[in-house]
């Protein structure tokens, strides 16, 4: 196995994930000012999220063809169930005190959203984004199946010729993918906590 599967790996998961963020951020701020809306956004990232993966990349390859478009397209769909929802999550446990102390300076909505409630709520928000990067390195293992390559090449190539050492290779380099995002992403998802709960208590203060 060559760094380079590495490398194409993750770059597709890095590609999946950003496209998520993307589309999700959005989607869940609208499910936040929104609420009529938010009942059929949150519906269709739960569909979303219970399709099978192969199912989904299958579907999808009908349209765009075999190859990495097809991964990403569908490893973004599949991620944005944890985006979605934690963004909207996140703005709604957004202290009320804040909210009424912002309205009180005279903040127009828009301003609020980017200023106050967007900075407070990211914590919850990248939450889901860690959840999101996690579950995309496993899921474009499915790659391979539509002609994306990355890691699920060597895994399915061992299965097919029956090598316990590219299956073992392949899963082993998935788990330390995953295990060290995870990790890193943990820890940056501690500091934000700690950053802006001193920051939502300092303008409860105020």
């Amino acid at each position: 196995m060559s760094f380079s599967i590495v490398l194409e790996h993750l770059a597709m998961v890095i590609a999946a994930v950003f496209c998520s963020i993307v589309v999700g951020l959005p989607l869940g701020i609208a499910s936040y000012y929104f609420p009529r809306g938010r009942k059929a956004i949150l519906f269709v990232s739960d569909v979303l999220q219970t399709v099978p993966s192969l199912a989904l990349l299958g579907i999808i390859m009908i349209f765009v063809g075999a190859g990495k478009l097809t991964v990403i397209i569908g490893v973004t769909l599949y991620s944005l169930l944890p985006i979605v929802r934690n963004t909207y999550l996140g703005l709604s446990e957004v202290d009320s005190g804040v909210k009424e102390a912002a309205r009180g300076m005279g903040m127009s909505r828009f301003y609020r959203l980017f200023k106050v409630e967007l900075p407070l709520a990211f914590p919850v928000m990248f939450t889901g984004i860690r959840i999101a990067t996690v579950n995309a390195i496993g899921t474009i293992v499915f790659a391979a199946s539509v002609g994306g390559g990355g890691l699920g090449s060597i895994i399915y190539k061992g299965i097919r010729v029956m090598n316990v050492k590219w299956i073992a290779l392949g899963t082993l380099s998935l788990m330390l993918m995953a295990i060290l995002f995870d990790a890193v992403m943990g820890i940056v998802e501690k500091k934000l906590n700690q950053k802006f709960t001193g920051k939502s208590l300092q303008m409860n203060a105020d």
